[in-house]
């Protein structure tokens, strides 16, 4: 099974510790971005994965590069030009104080990328799935120009399409978000979301639910669901369900609706105590996809997803480093923790 995903890949620059960016006179370099995430989750767990992007030349380009390489990731198919990569500088956040992330990517090289960089029937050559997420068109209207052009690609060739709304409010408006994603969203064939990016992108939300409160209402997300897939034709729609009682600790669930079948199936749910929460939406969509390429029923492809990203609620950086092994043990009761000798 081959996947291939598109979009940015950026340095990630980060305070030691929980410091503030006031206070840090130091910091850490990493990479990260949605796709390359899912990616990554992908060759960890023995898929044949492939990311797709632009990357300068020079050397932190070639850094980027190497970053996901050692995870096995494809990046053949990586075009190389432009003259920067994108940054985003990440605060974590502790106790009732949320993390903050600054972003820094105008004029990165994938945001100044052209339809005529990428050759997508050469891309999507032997290809089963492809993934791409909200933040990859918000980027501009060449790349929203970039995404269409790869789903018509993917489309023509019978390739599986998923997409993560993941709306980010400070790269474009609700109104941009809107336009785009209802033109992007009649390719996907599932589609994952959260219990704010259906409200902000396509105004769907759930009754009697209030995200700050950490109070969930199963009905109301069954009806998001339903009114995606409806107005959509998607095949499946996962939602994933945070229930923020703090920076520190969250409670993780979620639930994947089969549109042809009608079935609503809920997670277990986690209590998680957050090292790192950055990638945690990427982790469960690398979950999903590989649960749904494997053929695990509907019900065990959500309780895969969700304990993979509980998983990665407990690693530092943006990639989610765990095993199938370790992802079926959690899923299957297994959360003590305990040493393994």
């Amino acid at each position: 099974m081959k996947v291939v995903t598109f979009g940015e890949l950026m340095i990630r620059l980060q305070p030691y510790n929980y410091e503030r960016f006031v206070q840090a006179d130091h910091l850490e370099f990493s990479f990260g971005g949605g796709e390359a995430n899912v990616a990554v989750s992908l060759a960890n767990y023995g898929l044949d994965a492939a990311f797709v992007t632009k990357l300068p030349t020079h050397a932190i380009g070639q850094a980027a590069v190497n970053s996901l390489r050692r995870f096995g990731v494809d990046t053949s198919m990586i075009v190389r030009g432009g003259e920067r990569v994108g940054i985003y500088f990440n605060e974590k956040g502790a106790s009732q104080r949320g993390s903050v992330c600054i972003y820094d990517r105008a004029h990165s090289a994938i945001q100044e990328a052209s339809t005529a960089d990428f050759d997508w029937d050469k891309i999507f050559d032997g290809v089963n799935w492809f993934h791409f997420t909200g933040i990859t068109p918000a980027l501009g209207p060449n790349v929203v120009d970039i995404c269409r052009e790869a789903c018509k690609a993917a489309k023509a060739r019978g390739v599986k399409i998923s997409c993560d709304l993941n709306y980010r409010g400070k790269l474009w408006t609700r109104e941009q978000a809107r336009e785009a994603m209802t033109d992007l969203c009649q390719y996907v064939d599932v589609c994952i979301s959260n219990e704010e990016d259906a409200k902000d992108v396509f105004g769907i939300e759930a009754e009697a639910t209030d995200i700050y409160a950490g109070s969930i209402n199963h009905e109301g997300y069954k009806s998001v669901a339903k009114q995606l897939a409806d107005k959509f034709g998607f095949e499946k729609v996962a939602i994933t369900l945070r229930e923020s009682h703090s920076a520190s600790d969250n409670g993780w669930s979620a639930m994947l609706f089969d549109a042809k079948s009608g079935e609503y199936c809920f997670s277990k749910k986690y209590q998680l105590r957050i090292i790192d929460r950055v990638g945690g939406g990427d982790s469960f969509g690398g979950g999903l996809i590989y649960s749904l390429l494997t053929g695990k029923s509907t019900q065990e492809a959500v309780e895969f997803a969700v304990a993979a990203s509980a998983l990665k609620h407990t690693i530092e950086g943006d990639y989610n480093m765990v095993t199938v092994a370790e992802v079926e043990k959690l899923a299957g009761g297994d959360g003590s923790g305990r040493i393994q000798r």
